[in-house]
């Protein structure tokens, strides 16, 4: 997969998710982004997920969507998704929009990973 939109690096169980784009915006990058990670949560017994948005500048309510489902196929697996170094601005939609309040999301990436169950 080398036309792979993501960086993916495994570490104490946990798989991290990176983004390559700056702005994850069009709908065939977010269509080959959301299963690349459903592929990741597939080959998992217990899923536990980081996605560490360093680097993202730009999310669309595509990226969103497609972020809720991962959320849900995770969880129906028993798994655990943490979002970690989301923009200023980005978190504010997530305000706006309560997808806070569904996501565990934490400041750094290493902070979300001691939050992973043991």
């Amino acid at each position: 997969m080398s036309d792979s939109r993501l960086r993916i690096t495994e570490s104490n169980s946990v798989t991290q998710v990176e983004f390559v784009d700056r702005n994850i915006l069009d709908e065939v990058n977010i269509q080959a982004i959301s299963e690349e990670i459903t592929g990741l949560i597939g080959l998992a017994e217990i899923p536990r997920i980081l996605i560490n948005f360093t680097n993202v500048d730009h999310l669309s309510s595509a990226a969103l969507g497609a972020l809720i489902t991962i959320n849900k196929k995770i969880k129906d697996k028993s798994g655990e998704l943490r979002l970690a170094n989301i923009d200023p601005q980005i978190y504010e939609i997530f305000v706006i929009t309560q997808l806070n309040s569904l996501f565990n999301i934490h400041e750094t990436a290493d902070e979300a990973l001691e939050k992973f169950a043991g």
